[in-house]
């Protein structure tokens, strides 16, 4: 777990169970933005367990500005075995739009960076939607690379169950 950074006038902190709700509504809010709310089956009781519970399977950032959440980001560690080292993938980051442009997910980046290097991690790997050309630019300014010879799969749902029988 890093301190807090106080970056300008937000924060960005290791969310807590006491921050589930707010997440809830911002994952929302993420969802609206990406036209796909009618997915999030998420509950609050869901998220404390997999953020805050014995077992967890993740871990979130909070960004507030003036005591308001303004942003996250819900990440969780891979493993490569070409590296022989962990890493960090983001699920998701997300900043309330009247924020945008103003350094919050440039910062949150370097926060998850710091995060990285401190425990081992060779890389930091997320997906972006296609359509979405200012967070690739955004992305690309950060000095990311798109990794086009691979294409993300999944099973979920009904398959998952049918494969898991």
């Amino acid at each position: 777990m890093l301190e807090p950074s106080r970056v300008r006038f937000f924060d960005i902190r290791d969310a807590t169970a006491d921050d589930t709700q707010t997440l809830i509504g911002l994952i929302r809010a993420l969802a609206r933005d990406e036209k796909l709310e009618h997915e999030v089956v998420a509950t609050p009781e869901l998220l404390a367990q997999a953020l805050f519970g014995t077992d967890r399977k993740a871990f979130a950032l909070i960004c507030e500005a003036g005591g308001k959440a303004v942003g996250f980001s819900i990440c969780f560690h891979t493993f490569s075995t070409f590296l022989g080292r962990p890493g960090i993938y983001i699920e998701d980051l997300y900043v309330e739009p009247e924020y945008r442009g103003r350094g919050i997910g440039k910062a949150i980046f370097r926060y998850l960076a710091k995060r990285a290097l401190a425990g081992n991690c060779g890389r930091i790997e997320w997906n972006v939607l296609k359509w979405n050309e200012s967070a690739i630019r955004f992305y690309a300014s950060l000095g990311a690379v798109p990794m086009d010879e691979w294409q993300t799969q999944r099973i979920t749902g009904s398959a998952l169950h049918a494969l898991a029988a």
